[in-house]
């Protein structure tokens, strides 16, 4: 899958890493943090970070939970030494668990909640941004195009940031980047690759939770905003009408969520958001 015919994946690693350089030149900033999850966006924006900045300009910061793999902290630690970076441990479950207790009468006990996994993001928000304010640093956000369109993002949590460096990527997209990283040398651990998409926000979960996968996804979102099929072609195209009316109304539901997003690198014609907010 491509953005464009005319815009092989190579042109589209060599456009992030110049806008990034460039977005920090205009703002005057050197220095950038970035939440390492151990999945493969947050790895790819890390890795395009560094190709632009510098590695000595670049902190990963890993924030598990108790709800975190043991891969999601060893596949991030591996992916900063494979380019001999630096990274900060900040646990969140002391935290979270204090949060938790403070606000006990808004749960109920043995209930889960979405609030409950927004909370953790919205924790891990504050923890990153504070990093970038103590040391004059600027935010990337790691948030994708399949997500944003499928409102699966916390706002003030992992949405928040100076810009969006994979925002106008799908999915699938970003594991062909992945691999066009790797391409001369190993930098995103290959397990961080193959293993299965998750937010890791509760136990056992995985994207698919919520979420079609990826690979019936993407194809249906690009086909509906790149392509401008009408929703009744693409279905009658063969795509999952039950699919495509929800993709139709979850955007339209996360319509305040786009509003606010920080600033977008743009590597195709037809960015999630505005263009006032669209670099």
């Amino acid at each position: 899958m491509i953005l464009e015919p005319s815009l092989p994946i190579e042109q589209v690693h060599a456009t992030l890493v110049d806008k990034i350089g460039r977005y920090f030149s205009n703002c005057n900033k050197r220095q950038a943090v970035v939440g390492l999850s151990g999945g493969i966006d947050s790895a790819v924006v890390y890795a395009l970070a560094v190709e632009a900045l510098g590695v000595d300009n670049v902190r990963g910061i890993l924030m598990p939970s108790e709800y975190s793999s043991i891969h999601s902290v060893s596949d991030s630690v591996e992916l900063v030494n494979n380019v001999g970076g630096r990274y900060d441990i900040i646990p969140i479950e002391k935290i979270y668990a204090a949060f938790m207790r403070e606000m006990n009468g808004y749960f109920s006990i043995g209930e889960w909640f979405v609030a409950q996994e927004n909370l953790q993001a919205r924790i891990r928000g504050t923890i990153v941004m504070t990093y970038a304010n103590r040391y004059d640093a600027l935010l990337l956000n790691t948030s994708n195009k399949s997500e944003l369109f499928m409102g699966y993002g916390t706002l003030y949590g992992d949405l928040c940031g100076a810009m969006m460096v994979i925002a106008d990527l799908y999915k699938l997209q970003v594991y062909e980047l992945a691999q066009e990283i790797n391409a001369e040398r190993l930098i995103i651990p290959l397990h961080t690759i193959s293993k299965e998409p998750s937010a890791e926000l509760k136990p056992d979960q995985k994207d698919t939770d919520t979420l079609p996968p990826y690979g019936v996804l993407d194809p249906v979102l690009h086909a509906l905003h790149e392509e401008g099929i009408p929703a009744d072609e693409v279905i009658a195209g063969g795509a999952d009408a039950q699919l495509v009316e929800r993709i139709i109304r979850v955007k339209a539901g996360a319509a305040f969520k786009v509003a606010q997003l920080p600033p977008i690198l743009t590597v195709g014609e037809h960015p999630i958001a505005p263009a006032e907010k669209c670099l």
